[in-house]
């Protein structure tokens, strides 16, 4: 049996942390599938279609890994996959509490799917995609922090004026 994980988040902007994990979880699961979902609780900065091309042109090199749009509940969207697992990265004890939260409600709505965590390289511990645009903002070198695909993105975003903030 094939061991499918969904690696769910809203990659506003896809960051090196973030690919971190779907690297390292790639060599882990026999497939990934990056699952971009909308945060009810932010105002998104890309669009969900911007985010899963971003992710594409981020991870084309990984063989084994999907990238997919979803809304709705994780649980149902992974049922529907027929995954095993989930996959979620880890910064600090602070990200500790709020995905512990949150694996506790998956587990209520489907104790088939185990979730693991991940702990994100040290170099990548303080980076959140909130910094990253925040940091890009005012023009400031991101190129160590979101692969170039993204860099570039966020230049014309920012340059264009083209988002909801």
């Amino acid at each position: 049996m094939s061991r499918l994980a969904i690696c769910p988040g809203s990659f506003d902007p896809v960051t090196y942390g973030h690919l971190d994990i779907i690297q390292r979880g790639a060599k882990v699961f026999d497939e990934l599938i990056v699952a971009v979902f909308n945060n009810q609780a932010k105002t998104p900065f890309f669009s969900v279609d911007e985010r899963v091309q971003l992710l594409k042109a981020s991870t084309v090199e990984l063989e084994n890994v999907s990238i997919d749009a979803c809304n709705g509940l994780l649980m149902d969207y992974a049922r529907q996959k027929n995954a095993q697992a989930v996959l979620r990265g880890l910064r600090a004890v602070s990200d500790f509490e709020y995905e512990m939260q949150i694996t506790s409600m998956n587990r209520k709505l489907n104790e088939e799917i185990e979730t693991f965590f991940m702990m994100t390289n040290n170099q990548y511990s303080f980076l959140s995609s909130s910094m990253v645009k925040e940091v890009a903002k005012y023009q400031a070198n991101v190129s160590d922090l979101v692969p170039p695909v993204v860099e570039e993105a966020l230049k014309q975003k920012y340059a264009t004026g083209s988002f909801d903030l």
